[in-house]
């Protein structure tokens, strides 16, 4: 072989991921996604997730292989999944901080990835955010801490406020951190408050049918059984005349009145360059785990006006996104 083609096909396998090339010809690596909830309600995040993947050399049948799962908001099944994930031998799994829990009793060996999560140092995923350890490792929404801002934008749109029901998946520790946060600004504010508490999506409907119109908004805890059930979630509200506060601007697209908190999408990018990192043989330990740095406002026009509500000029100014 002339030196000048053996040179060029060293460049050629540099420009290979290095997990790729490690297990070439044989078994490509396989990244295990885990969504908390359904394939739908994910749908934007993955292909977030899977199109950086794709920027940074990571093709889905060529140099990687993408094997995904859907807990469909039942916590209970994250362990079976988990299971199969350890079978399968992947390389790394992508998934929710409600998920990791399940996903760590099943292996202390295969890196995670949380994409998102609440409080990942407060519910024991991580020993620190500057330095992990162990096999998990990922980005955090702070979606508890932004309840005020939430709050405090939700009365700007409905000042009469005075009675407001949180809804709540009593099963998912973060959802229930942030319905306390709630609970505590309401109660600072002499807000009444009522806990629309759920476990189960048949638990939703009559979760309302208690509530008798004695609310004047509704703020939803963000979570997987909420996310998968976020279309009966609206519609039950609008049925109500209930003006909705989320923590993640999906919530919209199925009705909802507003959200506030970090793009999920984004997440779902950068959750891509840690699994980058990984594959090319960086510990999960040692990458720190994220915070965000910017906070989306969005707020649905159509929904306001379905339930005969003027959101404040000064409000559609400050918002990075108004859907009409």
């Amino acid at each position: 072989m002339r030196r000048r083609e053996f040179i060029t096909l060293l460049g050629c396998a540099a420009a290979w991921p290095l997990a790729a090339r490690a297990q070439q010809p044989g078994k490509l690596p396989t990244i295990a996604v885990l969504g908390s909830a359904s394939a739908p309600a994910w749908a934007p995040l993955t292909a977030a997730f899977a199109q950086r993947l794709r920027d940074l050399g990571w093709i889905d049948g060529r140099s990687v292989a993408i094997e995904y799962r859907w807990a469909e908001g039942r916590g209970e099944r994250a362990a079976d999944i988990a299971a199969e994930f350890v079978r399968l031998k992947v390389d790394v799994i992508v998934t929710a901080g409600s998920m990791v829990p399940a996903l760590k009793q099943a292996t202390s060996s295969i890196p995670i990835v949380f994409a998102l999560s609440a409080d990942p140092l407060g519910s024991g995923l991580v020993a620190s955010l500057a330095r992990p350890g162990g096999n998990v490792t990922g980005l955090s929404t702070q979606s508890a801490d932004l309840a005020g801002k939430r709050f405090e934008v939700l009365r700007e749109v409905v000042p009469g406020l005075r009675r407001l029901a949180i809804l709540s998946d009593v099963g998912l520790r973060d959802s229930v951190t942030e319905m306390e946060e709630v609970q505590v600004i309401a109660r600072r504010l002499a807000i009444e408050v009522r806990r629309l508490e759920i476990r189960k999506a048949d638990d939703i409907v009559s979760a309302f049918d208690a509530l008798q119109s004695q609310a004047d908004a509704l703020y939803v805890c963000t979570g997987g059984l909420v996310n998968t059930n976020r279309l009966r979630i609206n519609t039950l509200a609008l049925g109500a005349r209930l003006p909705t506060m989320h923590g993640e601007r999906g919530y919209l697209e199925t009705g909802g009145l507003m959200s506030y908190g970090t793009n999920y999408a984004d997440l779902f990018r950068r959750a891509a360059e840690i699994v980058d990192k990984i594959l090319r043989g960086t510990k999960p330990g040692d990458i720190p785990v994220e915070q965000p740095t910017k906070f989306y406002l969005a707020i649905n026009l159509s929904t306001a006006k379905a339930l005969g509500l003027e959101v404040p000029p000064t409000l559609l100014a400050r918002a990075d996104e108004v859907i009409e």
